[in-house]
Order: structure tokens, then C-alpha cells, then sequence
């Protein structure tokens, strides 16, 4: 049984905890960034239909995700009750792509009851233990609760945080070594045709009330890394577009994707794999900061 703090301040600056990309072919996906240069993790199995593989960084994580054989497990969203399983499923009627943002959380409990007085969501926390294999066979067990977010203008954009209650179980070095030299998850995007009406949600759910803004776009700095609202007037729907992984040397990477043959187009050392050859999700690589520190 997982035990929640009633009451705890909340003093982090979150950071990005992972993104979830949805994909209607798990194994492929796999493939794919297998291909890219990540190391990517066994196979998941969720108790409430979902299925996912992990990419875990130093501090984040992507999660590719599908709905399994257990559909039929998924349950409805209700009034106060935020079904994970009910938005996979939805999306991936709709596309592939980048379906959720996840940020960290030390109280998830606390979150939920900032989201609801801010206006963002009034779900009650969802808590789930699971079996875990370390990357030296050992059977082990994780457990995570999680406080959901809503920007009623954003439906196809899936928001949440997330506490994890044995994060020495998570974690594995062995598990983040990748043959890009990935380090960790810098920035997810959004793309919208009206960034501004989304700044109150994103400072609501960030807890981040200044933001930079540079050309029509707009940036929520978070312990190292950020989220990026892009502007497209053409967009039809607010979604997220993109995530960027931060590497030691984007020319090796480069390489490996020329080598690979799998498109992608280089602007100053930002490299770019666009959706159409990513399962609907444009991902980026870029350099550290000269000074060694992640970008803002």
C-alpha cells in the first residue's frame, strides 16, 4: 500500500519527469529509437490495458506506450477521475505522436489539491504499483501516484505529475548508458496558433510565473530544462509537437542517422527528425551549454 503525506510543502522546482508517446506498434517504435541510438526497455504491462517500453535519462524518461491486449481493462473517465488508459486509447484513434507532458512532483497528494484551487483539475490522485525488472535481472517493484491536469483548450494534450515512492528502484545507471550518448530530456513543445491563451494554465501547472517570450513564441524555464510554446497559425488544434534530447556531440549523432537513413535536417547543430519519420513526433538533439550546465 502506497502512503501519501497528507500535507507537504511543495519547494521543488519541478523539472521534466518524461514525455509519453503513443504509438499504435509498440515493437516498432522500439525498432525505431533503437535505431536512433537509445537503449530501450523491456515491455510494461499496465493492469488498466496500456502497455509501454521506457527510455530512461539521468533524471527523465521517455515512455513509448500503446494500448495492449487488455483493452477491454481501460477504464471511462468519471466526474473526478482521470482515466490514463481512456486518453491513450483516444489519441491513438486520432494519430501517433506525443500524447503527454509529465513533470516531477515530491507531493502528488499536495498537487492535486493546487491544481483544483488554481482551476486546472479537480481529479483525485491515482496511486499504482507495479513489478520491475533492474537491469541485472533482479525482480523489483515501483511504485508512483499521480495528480492530472486539464487546459480546456488543449483536449488533445495529456498533463500530469508525478511522485515516485521508490525512486532507488527506478533508477539504474546501467539503464541510461545509450549509444547517442543521450543525458536527458531538455524541452517538450507545444504548438498552438494562440500561445498567450495558454499562459495561465502553463503558470498554474508549472508553478513558473515568469516566461520568456522571443518571436510570437514563449518559454517556461524548469530545473534544467523547459517547456516551449510555439506559435503556428495554421495549427488546427493545440498539441504537442516536439521533444529534444540533450547529447554530448550532435555530429555523432548526425552520423549515426545518416548512416541509418533516417531523415532528419541540421540547423546549427539542432538536429531534427521529423514526425513523419518518428511516429508523429518531431525529435531534436542538441549540444550542453558551453558552460556544462543543461539549457534553461
Amino acid at each position: 500500500m502506497i502512503e501519501i503525506p497528507a500535507r507537504q510543502a511543495v519547494t521543488e522546482t519541478r523539472r521534466i519527469d518524461h514525455a509519453v508517446v503513443a504509438a499504435r506498434n509498440l515493437d516498432e517504435a522500439r525498432d525505431f529509437y533503437r535505431r536512433l541510438g537509445f537503449q530501450v526497455g523491456k515491455r510494461n504491462h499496465h493492469p488498466w490495458g496500456t502497455e509501454n517500453r521506457l527510455i530512461q535519462f539521468g533524471s527523465s524518461f521517455v515512455e513509448l506506450i500503446t494500448v495492449g491486449e487488455n483493452a477491454h481493462l481501460i477504464s471511462p473517465h468519471e466526474a473526478r477521475r482521470f482515466s490514463f488508459g481512456a486518453f491513450i486509447r483516444d489519441y491513438l484513434q486520432q494519430r501517433e505522436g506525443l500524447a503527454m507532458l509529465v513533470l516531477s512532483s515530491n507531493n502528488a497528494r499536495r498537487d492535486a489539491e493546487l491544481f483544483a484551487e488554481r482551476g486546472i483539475g479537480d481529479f483525485e490522485t491515482f496511486s499504482f504499483e507495479r513489478n520491475g525488472v533492474k537491469s541485472d535481472g533482479a525482480n523489483t517493484r515501483v511504485a508512483f501516484s499521480l495528480a492530472f491536469a486539464r487546459d480546456r483548450i488543449a483536449r488533445e494534450a495529456g498533463f500530469f505529475v508525478c511522485q515516485q515512492h521508490t525512486p532507488e528502484n527506478f533508477w539504474d545507471s546501467h539503464l541510461q548508458h545509450h549509444a547517442n550518448h543521450a543525458e536527458n530530456i531538455t524541452a517538450v513543445a507545444l504548438t498552438t496558433s494562440e500561445p498567450e491563451r495558454h499562459l495561465a494554465f502553463f503558470a498554474a501547472f508549472t508553478g513558473v510565473e515568469n516566461h520568456a517570450r522571443l518571436s510570437g513564441d514563449y518559454t517556461f524555464d524548469l530545473k534544467g530544462g523547459r517547456i516551449e510554446l510555439l506559435r503556428d497559425t495554421q495549427a488546427e488544434q493545440p498539441r504537442f509537437t516536439s521533444f529534444t534530447v540533450q547529447v554530448d556531440d550532435t555530429s555523432a549523432v548526425a552520423r549515426r542517422l545518416a548512416a541509418e537513413k533516417i531523415p532528419f535536417t541540421d540547423s546549427h547543430g539542432l538536429l531534427l527528425v521529423p514526425s513523419g519519420s518518428a511516429f508523429g513526433v518531431d525529435i531534436r538533439f542538441e549540444a550542453a551549454s558551453g558552460d556544462g550546465l543543461l539549457p534553461a
